[in-house]
């Protein structure tokens, strides 16, 4: 019978069962053999830095059982996308703790840049945080703030964050190891963004950069036009400054896979492919198409790109 993601079939044979909280993730026989991702967030940062590829998807589903038939594509990291998707707190800390008790990074994208929104999905268990739309040094410094000096807050980090009250040793080790392997990463979406990228990439505590491939092309003027020349500029001009500076780069992209290919044939060294939910609809719409046709009905449906 289908099992409960909708695809393929499930397996009688379940071993190695994880146990999360209350519930129970299974394993299927033979899953250690098959992960080959990468274990855990220090990795990721370390193929940040030493410009080696990492490859992920965005997932939309909660399902445990999604969850373990992920872990068999290799997958270093799954993108949770807080900000497009009606996702609860609850139900972000299950796939956040489901997946890195499968050793695959869970990156979430917060709703907007605050620093309450990243506190909270890293104490869900995100390893790294995405906020969206990112255009001044005063946003990257929330970030900062939240994401690299936690529990530290109000009036005492700012002074940290502008240099006025420098933390002492003792300060500084503790809040180096509370927050240790946590991940930093920028979505930068705007032409204001990219012409202001030396300001947003300043602070070493920046991890690494998303472009966002959609918005940025409606930004400047040319909607899904992935081929124009000035677009093409911005994208290089962002992965050459990352690579340079020795931060992870990469994007969300669902269209051609050439394209993809393309981008990180220059240098993009995080591919975000896909999600669950696009891959989906094209797949049923595909199959759908061809049961009608193979029984002489011309209803015919496109299945679009899901944008995200």
């Amino acid at each position: 019978m289908p099992n409960e993601t909708g695809f393929g079939h499930e397996t009688k044979e379940r071993t190695a069962n994880i146990k999360i909280g209350a519930a129970f993730l299974w394993r299927p026989r033979g899953f250690c053999r098959e992960r080959k991702g990468i274990v855990n967030q220090f990795e990721l940062k370390k193929a940040f830095t030493e410009n080696r590829r990492v490859y992920g998807t965005l997932i939309a589903s909660p399902s445990p059982k999604w969850a373990a038939e992920i872990s068999k594509t290799g997958a270093d990291f799954v993108f949770i996308d807080s900000e497009h998707m009606p996702i609860d707190r609850s139900t972000r800390a299950w796939m956040c703790q489901c997946y890195k008790a499968l050793n695959i990074a869970p990156i979430v994208r917060i709703p907007f840049c605050h620093p309450y929104e990243a506190f909270s999905a890293i104490e869900d268990g995100a390893v790294g945080i995405i906020s969206p739309y990112l255009e001044t040094a005063e946003e990257v410094d929330t970030l900062i703030g939240a994401v690299k000096y936690r529990p530290l807050k109000g009036k005492r980090l700012r002074e940290v964050l502008s240099g006025q009250a420098p933390l002492s040793k003792k300060e500084r080790e503790y809040l180096e190891d509370y927050n240790k392997g946590h991940l930093l990463i920028l979505n930068i979406e705007s032409r204001f963004a990219v012409d202001h990228l030396d300001k947003l990439l300043a602070k070493p505590e920046v991890d690494a950069v998303f472009i966002g491939p959609h918005d940025l092309s409606i930004n400047m003027g040319v909607p899904k036009e992935y081929d124009n020349t000035e677009f093409e500029e911005y994208v290089e001009k962002i992965i050459s400054e990352c690579v340079r500076r020795k931060l992870g780069v990469g994007n969300h992209f669902s269209g051609d896979i050439e394209k993809q290919i393309q981008w990180a044939q220059k240098g993009m060294n995080i591919v975000v492919w896909n999600s669950d939910i696009s891959r989906f609809i094209k797949a049923i719409g595909s199959d759908f198409n061809y049961i009608k046709e193979a029984l002489g009905e011309s209803t015919r449906s496109e299945a679009a790109d899901v944008t995200i």
